[in-house]
């Protein structure tokens, strides 16, 4: 009986310390048991730690408030032709494009920020490069609603908008008719935003917003382009006055973005911008409304079908030269941009 005892102490002894790696040596003789281990298996102490250790749950993961979105992609389209009848010019054309999104939510304050990229060429059999697209822009907005469960938002809205390089009228290439900063455009306004959680809608309505034309070109300024006061002349042709290379207006802003799927795997996106100056000709509406249809292939491909309608009416259309004493001035005109291809996106 007393040796029964000493054996059931002895285990109860060894299964007590199931964290320790090693145990006490057991001399299982001072109990007058001999067939007992003189330590407890290494294995089986790590087994239960583990099987401890799945008990508890993990700590929770830190809170954030920031989303985002990133996408990069590239358009391609090609045309080859060999002893072909009909005619036709090799041609190659490439658009790479980049959008970076964040979004900050917390209470009654939410900031959103987006950064637009894009870029384009296109070569064609016997003819040099030329640009096909080419974008900066920048939009930040920051707001606050009075009440949680309010779409209202007081606003307060940053927007930028340039180019990289260099713009010509092809197939003169000396004589470029816009630069990086030239122009640029930066919409600083306040006003209310309607932006619904459950939807991927926003609509801005900014009854105070100013708009500044840049033209940091000199020659470019000189011309009056983008609606900058132009350079005075004497009689020689000499300048008087150098043109300004800023311009400044104050006016009414109506900013909408809508994202939808209109089918399976086929996402609408549309955006519009109008703009109108109090002082100079008001009711004279600018126009930036852009929409693009994004047909998902699969994770990586997709197909994007786009059109691009610009109107403003400080961007005069250059003079035509029609013969050496006579040249005919252009007014505004719409501006049309159309795009169709198949690319590959990453999201990350």
């Amino acid at each position: 009986m007393r040796k029964i005892i000493a054996f059931i102490a002895a285990v109860f002894c060894m299964y007590s310390l199931e964290a320790q790696e090693f145990l006490t040596p057991i001399n299982p003789s001072s109990y007058g048991v001999h067939s007992l281990p003189t330590y407890i298996p290494k294995d089986s102490s790590r087994a239960r730690i583990r099987r401890l250790k799945s008990i508890v749950p993990p700590p929770p993961a830190p809170v954030t408030y920031w989303s985002k979105k990133n996408e990069m992609g590239v358009i391609l389209s090609q045309v080859a032709f060999s002893n072909w009848n009909a005619g036709g010019n090799n041609a190659v054309s490439g658009i790479s494009s980049a959008n970076f999104v964040r979004w900050y939510k917390r209470g009654n304050v939410s900031w959103n920020n987006e950064l637009i990229l894009r870029y384009g060429l296109n070569a064609q059999e016997d003819q040099k490069l030329r640009k096909s697209d080419d974008a900066i822009e920048l939009n930040s907005t920051f707001g606050y609603r009075t009440r949680p469960k309010s779409d209202w938002y007081y606003s307060a809205k940053f927007t930028f908008k340039t180019q990289f390089t260099n713009g010509y009228k092809y197939p003169d290439r000396d004589n470029p008719i816009s630069k990086f900063m030239a122009p640029g455009y930066l919409f600083l306004g306040v006003g209310a935003e309607y932006s619904p959680t459950d939807k991927k809608l926003t609509a801005y309505f900014s009854p105070l917003t100013q708009k500044a034309t840049y033209v940091l070109d000199q020659d470019l300024a000189n011309t009056g382009a983008f609606g900058v006061q132009k350079a005075l002349y004497d009689s020689a042709g000499n300048i008087i006055r150098e043109g300004k290379q800023t311009r400044t207006e104050l006016g009414f802003l109506i900013n909408s973005q809508w994202e939808t799927d209109i089918y399976k795997n086929i996402t609408m996106m549309n955006r519009v911008t109008l703009y109108t100056d109090y002082l100079n000709d008001f009711g004279n509406v600018d126009v930036n409304w852009e929409l693009t249809l994004n047909l998902v292939v699969n994770e990586y491909v997709k197909a994007n079908i786009g059109a691009h309608i610009i109107y403003d009416n400080d961007v005069k259309t250059r003079e035509l030269q029609i013969n050496e004493n006579e040249t005919l001035a252009y007014g505004p005109r719409l501006q049309l941009k159309q795009i169709l291809g198949v690319g590959i996106n990453y999201a990350f």
